[in-house]
């Protein structure tokens, strides 16, 4: 049984396309930088050139869902239209003009699809972690172990609304960067909290931002390939001021980034940063499955 996943997120699209019956085998996988939250996100809006991307971008991924003759085909929404005014609008535009039925995910939904998904890829060990995965417009902390989770939550605190906020010079500036982790610091104290009631012992970057800090980490001299990839904290900060004091032309030159992730990569940092210092972690086992994956695997979650 092949399937086909649409994950419209606030920055980039993902398309997925696997055939269950043979072992998950994935058949067609890209993600496209749609920026649906640009200009509108901090007004809980989806503008009308951010709409016409959409369905551009939609009717390619039909396009290719065809050609691959799916049986099934979920397609799901996170932060930019969860919290949009006008999200009735986008849906019904979608179902009009591109015959896509659209599930808006919640926030703790999203979290808990992230989990499942982070679960095939990353070894827990006998230990507890705290997955994040930081998107346009929300961030998403599980703690949990092989086990069970043990609490998430959803914070409408993604990379595009603390660019909105916060990051408006270039490179960021030292006001700009302070505010910022200032700012995360207050508005993520349950999470430090969280982690020290349930001793969580290390990071886990899902996707997104932490597949680029890999990369960037993987393309430097000497670094050896891992199987599963792990960024310890030294070489985490090493980054993290580089791409501070970078422009984002220096950013764009750096070996490992992509177009996508060049602006929302600082504030991504500046938060993993926050978390690593006031959790206490030293390393970030990085995965590449995220919510999308735990779709494939688990399906919708069932509603009540």
């Amino acid at each position: 049984m092949r399937v086909g996943i649409i994950d419209i997120g606030t920055n980039t699209f993902h398309l997925l396309i696997a055939d269950r019956a043979r072992d998950m085998k994935i058949l067609h996988k890209e993600k496209v930088a749609v920026r649906l939250g640009k200009g509108g996100i901090s007004n809980n809006t989806i503008l009308p050139d951010a709409m016409n991307r959409a369905v551009s971008t939609l009717m390619d991924f039909k396009s290719k869902l065809q050609s691959e003759v799916v049986d099934e085909v979920i397609v799901t929404a996170t932060s930019a239209v969860r919290n949009a005014d006008n999200q009735a609008e986008f849906i019904e535009l979608i179902k009009d003009k591109v015959e896509l039925d659209i599930r808006v995910l919640s926030g703790e939904e999203e979290a808990g699809l992230i989990h499942q998904g982070v679960s095939q890829f990353i070894d827990f060990e006998d230990g507890t972690g705290l997955i994040m995965d930081i998107g346009g417009g929300s961030i998403e902390f599980i703690i949990a172990d092989k086990a069970e989770v043990k609490w998430l939550k959803s914070y409408e605190l993604g990379g595009q609304r603390l660019i909105d906020l916060f990051h408006h010079t270039d490179p960021i500036s030292a006001d700009e960067r302070s505010n910022l982790a200032s700012f995360l610091k207050e508005n993520l104290h349950e999470v430090f909290e969280k982690c020290k009631q349930h001793n969580a012992g290390y990071l886990i970057g899902s996707s997104g931002s932490f597949d680029t800090l890999w990369d960037i980490h993987a393309r430097r001299p000497g670094v050896l390939p891992m199987q599963k990839p792990v960024l310890y904290k030294e070489y985490f900060d090493a980054i993290h001021e580089q791409l501070l004091n970078n422009t984002r032309e220096e950013r764009l030159a750096m070996a490992g980034m992509i177009p996508m992730r060049v602006d929302m990569i600082v504030s991504a940092s500046v938060a993993i940063q926050v978390i690593m210092d006031n959790c206490h972690f030293n390393q970030i086992k990085v995965s590449p499955y995220a919510l999308k994956e735990g779709l494939l695997y688990h399906g919708l979650p069932k509603r009540k």
